[in-house]
């Protein structure tokens, strides 16, 4: 795995901005993406040297109706191709546990599979997961959760994970291209998005729909917009408040 990211804050007055922002709050909600897990050393999907530049992904259809595509899938989850594995949460992930923690923020919408937020000290009723969860699999069929340990097991012994016992194929909990949203997860996000008065985006380029319209609904609905990335999105124009910086040193500034 990379080593995580050197935490250097560059625009203090903005961060300064954001801690007055964060202290008139009456409700805050986080939503992630990829951004923030970088600086644990896991790579992104889409930008130059993402993950997706050097390995094509596999849609839920290709998985659905090929067994040699499953075992790929699933070889590539053991080898630990995508750096989700061992991955440690960093200050950001840290940040938002603890305004959270203090009863500032509501919940945490998160795009990422990596389970880095309950890791930090998130309670799993407050993270609403659209992509789904890396760190164990799912029956498609009768949705019965098993521990990928078990899987990987069988997996190194027959070179294969066989079906559900109910005969459903197992899949790992995410989300793939081609593969409707959770339902549940969906609808609480969107009800805590009305509820927020302040919309906090970490680490996301808010180019995957429909969760970056999220933040659009937010807006619209009269709460604040934050928008933290080391690079530009194309919501930017949108938002009370931009920051390109690091979001584990924006999150530690706004924390003391």
């Amino acid at each position: 795995m990379a080593a995580a990211t050197e935490l250097t804050l560059t625009d203090t007055a903005a961060a300064d901005q954001l801690r007055e922002m964060f202290a008139d709050s009456r409700r805050i909600l986080f939503f992630t993406g990829a951004g923030i897990s970088t600086e644990s050393g896991i790579p992104d999907f889409r930008s130059p040297g993402g993950l997706w530049s050097k390995m094509k992904p596999i849609y839920f259809q290709e998985f659905i109706g090929s067994e040699e595509i499953r075992r790929e899938a699933w070889r590539r989850r053991f080898d630990n191709s995508d750096g989700w594995v061992g991955a440690q949460p960093n200050q950001g992930h840290l940040a938002v546990a603890e305004w959270i923690r203090r009863g500032k923020a509501a919940a945490v919408i998160t795009q990422n599979v990596d389970n880095l937020h309950q890791l930090a000290g998130v309670p799993e009723s407050q993270v609403i997961e659209l992509h789904g969860n890396s760190t164990y699999a799912r029956c498609l069929t009768c949705q019965r959760r098993v521990e990928l340990a078990d899987l990987e097991k069988e997996f190194q012994a027959t070179g294969n994970v066989g079906p559900c016992d109910c005969g459903g194929i197992m899949k790992s909990a995410t989300i793939s291209f081609g593969q409707s949203m959770p339902e549940l997860p969906m609808r609480r996000a969107h009800e805590e998005t009305l509820l927020s008065d302040l919309f906090v985006v970490l680490g996301s380029s808010l180019s995957v729909f429909p969760a970056a319209e999220f933040p659009r609904i937010a807006s619209h609905n009269g709460a604040s917009l934050v928008i933290v990335n080391r690079e530009p999105t194309q919501m930017d124009e949108l938002a009370d408040l931009v920051i390109h910086d690091s979001i584990g040193a924006v999150m530690t500034h706004i924390s003391q």
